[in-house]
């Protein structure tokens, strides 16, 4: 079922005897336990929809963290002073920040370093070292980057400065000869866990150490942290992010985080924080100092207790976040939509020397929503392009990496099975575009891009105890998506544009109530053509939500696409 957008929905296939076995066993309404069948909840995940489950440490027998712990209580026992690198992104910025509150608590001698994008390239370098080991650390603990950083290592390791890597990038043999290196990624029998981002596995190694010291020092006050570079950093909201999720949301007082207060001040919101919010609001806000060239205000932000400090730096960074949305939007504007989508290439490489450096993560991403393909961005960084690549779950783009690292096209590079980046010279860029799409068509020679919906159900199902059954699986994220409905056979009222993105309108189905419905950033494409002029019945894709204006709840459908009727 092609869609007006070109997106070919199917809706998704379900065991129906399982269906009956999970109301049965559970006493679950059928919506409930269509979802929870097609989301292939495990027990735990069940046990946790009525339940609160105790956040547990799974790594506490796990000899990395234990060896880890052993060197860090080493150092601390002796004084030494302790150096922090973290990655610019919200996942390195809050891992450090967790760090920095302990080692503030416990009065230890350290000093941390956030790297300028453009002055200091990602992650653990030679270079980089060669300037930090100036402050003279005995330890260095790389958070959110270190994975493939063997040169760099080696390095401290001719200066006898020991190291901790505690990252969930991809990883290629030969590993780092660090210490100790905390990844998933790695082979190990921990792997299982390879959805959790640095920050959470951070987390977990510093309450290790708080157990075996018998720290005062209240770790869980700062899990808000780890759920918001989950969020941000896109891992699954499954399994232990689930009840993570879950756990955080439940027991966190706004009140009780100055920094996330202050952002909530000076923004003029009052409301309780929702997932949405570290995604959408706090996360780019946090991003934007690493975007724009001011990689430590994050991290001063998340650590500070002092009021000044703190209202500085939130109203430094959503300036540099409003100066970010106005950068991307006239990148978005001069880019040529229609020859792009005239070369008709599987993956979107798209190369423009001028753009911001900080910025070609985002343009790739929206690349890749536009097109439904995965894209990759590039711009001038020295000698080199730099690139930020964004995939479709068809297509990891983290496992590219390493081929195009051994066939000598990239200089460098890393990521995650939907986000990746890396360096390249200008002259390979042709090797690249060949080698990317044909190693697209031979790893979907057999597969299409297929979008899928959960049900169909009909508009006169849309009352507020059906929204609070799908609530039920909640909080909503990445492999954890809002369910999505098809609803046949509705005409559209009212529409307007919001702001300069967004439409809002009236649906209204052949029989019961209308329901007001939105289409986010959909302005400037075919969706918007039909939600402002089509007048006969539309088939929808939306998701079921529920807004609230003046203290008043209502259902709110959120609309994802469109059908003509008979298609």
């Amino acid at each position: 079922m092609i869609s007006i957008s070109g997106k070919n929905w199917v809706e998704k296939k379900v065991n129906k005897n399982l269906i009956e076995k999970i109301k049965q066993d559970f006493n679950f309404k059928d919506i409930l336990a269509r979802l929870i069948v097609l989301r292939n909840y495990d027990i735990t995940e069940i046990n946790n929809i009525n339940n609160s489950l105790k956040l547990t440490n799974i790594f506490k027998n796990n000899s990395d963290f234990i060896s880890a712990s052993n060197i860090l209580l080493n150092s601390i026992n002796k004084k030494e002073n302790i150096c922090i690198l973290g990655d610019y992104d919200v996942d390195g910025i809050s891992a450090t920040s967790l760090l920095i509150r302990y080692f503030k608590h416990i009065k230890q001698n350290f000093f941390y370093y956030i790297p300028e994008r453009e002055k200091d390239g990602y992650g653990a370098t030679t270079k980089l070292f060669q300037k930090l080991i100036s402050k003279k650390p005995k330890l260095v603990i790389m958070v959110d980057c270190g994975s493939t950083s063997n040169k760099a290592i080696d390095y401290l390791n001719q200066k006898n400065i020991k190291s901790i890597i505690i990252d969930h990038h991809e990883m290629n043999r030969p590993y780092p000869k660090s210490n100790v290196i905390i990844n998933p990624k790695k082979k190990t029998d921990y792997g299982e866990y390879d959805y959790l981002c640095s920050t959470t596995l951070t987390y977990f190694f510093i309450d290790m150490v708080i157990l075996k010291t018998k720290s005062k020092f209240q770790l869980s006050d700062f899990l808000i942290y780890v759920l918001l570079a989950t969020v941000c950093d896109v891992m699954p909201l499954r399994k232990l992010n689930k009840i993570l999720t879950s756990n955080v949301l439940k027991n966190f007082k706004l009140e009780n985080n100055l920094a996330f207060k202050t952002i909530f001040d000076e923004l003029n919101l009052k409301r309780k924080l929702t997932v949405e919010d570290l995604g959408f609001l706090i996360g780019p806000i946090i991003n934007s100092g690493g975007r724009l060239g001011y990689s430590n205000y994050g991290a001063e932000l998340l650590t500070s207790n002092n009021k000044d400090t703190l209202q500085k730096k939130t109203s430094e960074l959503i300036n540099l976040n409003n100066k970010r949305k106005k950068l991307e939007k006239n990148i978005l504007n001069e880019i040529n939509f229609t020859k792009i989508s005239k070369k008709n290439k599987n993956v979107i490489i798209y190369h423009d020397n001028n753009m911001h450096e900080g910025l070609i993560g985002i343009i790739a991403a929206r690349l890749k929503e536009y097109f439904n393909k995965p894209a990759i961005v590039l711009t001038k960084s020295n000698n080199l392009l730099k690139a930020s690549a964004r995939s479709t779950k068809n297509y990891n783009i983290a496992k590219i990496i390493k081929l195009l690292i051994d066939k000598n096209i990239i200089e460098n590079g890393g990521g995650h099975n939907m986000a990746a980046g890396f360096s390249i010279k200008k002259n390979n860029l042709k090797l690249l575009d060949d080698f990317i799409q044909k190693d697209y068509l031979t790893n979907n020679q057999n597969s299409k891009l297929l979008f899928k919906y959960d049900s169909e159900i009909s508009a006169s199902a849309l009352n507020k105890d059906f929204y609070d059954e799908i609530d039920k699986l909640g909080p909503f994220g990445i492999d954890n998506e809002l369910p999505i409905f098809l609803i046949k056979n509705v005409k559209i009222f009212k529409p307007k544009l919001v702001g300069e993105n967004h439409i809002s309108l009236i649906i209204k189905p052949s029989s019961g109530h209308s329901i007001k419905s939105i289409c986010f950033n959909c302005v400037n494409t075919k969706i918007s053509e039909y939600l402002l002029s089509y007048k006969k019945k539309i088939n929808i894709i939306a998701h079921i939500t529920e807004n609230s204006f003046n203290n008043k709840k209502s259902i709110q459908l959120n609309i994802k696409d469109l059908f003509l009727s008979g298609n």
